[in-house]
């Protein structure tokens, strides 16, 4: 529930019809309202339970008249369990450290960054982001925010592999952006980091990791649903997302 008096002052609008970037032939809209307002953080939080994300000082979802392709989905930390390819993705990854750090921006970070986009989605909005709109993604958070390196190794000089944007939220984890080194393709480093994740809000007692939307039909959203139980936003509640679906 908002604060007292915020759900009548907050302000929600609809973005114009843009070319939908998961399914061909089709156009999106957003709502979205601004969080650099008194109490963000109460705010955000209830925002996300009803399937909302953050950019920026944005909180946004899909308002699409037609089409409710994009579902908001979160894996239930405390009632996850770890598969054999999971194990092994992990086995992999051992040297790796994962360091919270305030969110700032630094030249390492958005050098992975670029290698990342460069290779993984160079046809995208990132692909001429400089480091100023770096600066501005990392830093323009009114909300809980921390960005979770990993280095290869305990040193403070240890490669930076991978990088996650995390919202901190009070029933868990909202991952925001994740990026790493693309040529550690072996090590599966996108898996890792969620999982990761998955098992710092288990250590925390936080209860749920939200990884945002999942498109069925989207080869690009196809690797959220690997995490199991993985829970959808349907209407106003959350549920198990079915293996037929």
């Amino acid at each position: 529930m908002l604060p007292a008096g915020l759900e009548r002052s907050l302000r929600f609008y609809v973005t114009n019809p843009s070319p939908c970037p998961y399914l061909p032939d089709r156009k999106e809209r957003k709502a979205f309202t601004n969080l650099a307002i008194p109490e963000a953080d109460a705010v955000h939080n209830v925002l996300s339970q009803s399937g909302f994300r953050r950019s920026q000082s944005i909180a946004y979802r899909p308002a699409c008249p037609r089409c409710n392709a994009c579902r908001s989905v979160r894996v239930p930390s405390r009632e996850f369990d770890l598969s054999r390819n999971d194990r092994k993705v992990l086995a992999k990854n051992t040297s790796l450290v994962r360091r919270p750090v305030t969110p700032q921006a630094t030249r390492e970070q958005f050098r992975l960054l670029k290698s990342y986009v460069k290779t993984r989605h160079d046809n995208g909005g990132m692909s001429e982001m400089t480091y100023r709109d770096y600066v501005a993604m990392v830093g323009g958070s009114p909300v809980q925010s921390l960005i979770f390196e990993y280095r290869d190794g305990p040193e403070d000089n240890a490669p930076l592999v991978a990088a996650s944007i995390t919202d901190i939220l009070r029933d868990g984890f909202s991952m925001v952006y994740t990026f790493f080194n693309p040529e550690l393709e072996a090590r599966s480093l996108g898996h890792y980091v969620i999982l990761d994740h998955i098992l710092h809000a288990q250590e925390r007692g936080l209860p749920h990791v939200y990884l945002g939307y999942w498109v069925k039909g989207s080869p690009k959203m196809a690797y959220k649903r690997r995490y199991k139980p993985l829970e959808v936003l349907d209407g106003d509640a959350w549920r198990p997302l079915r293996d037929d679906e």
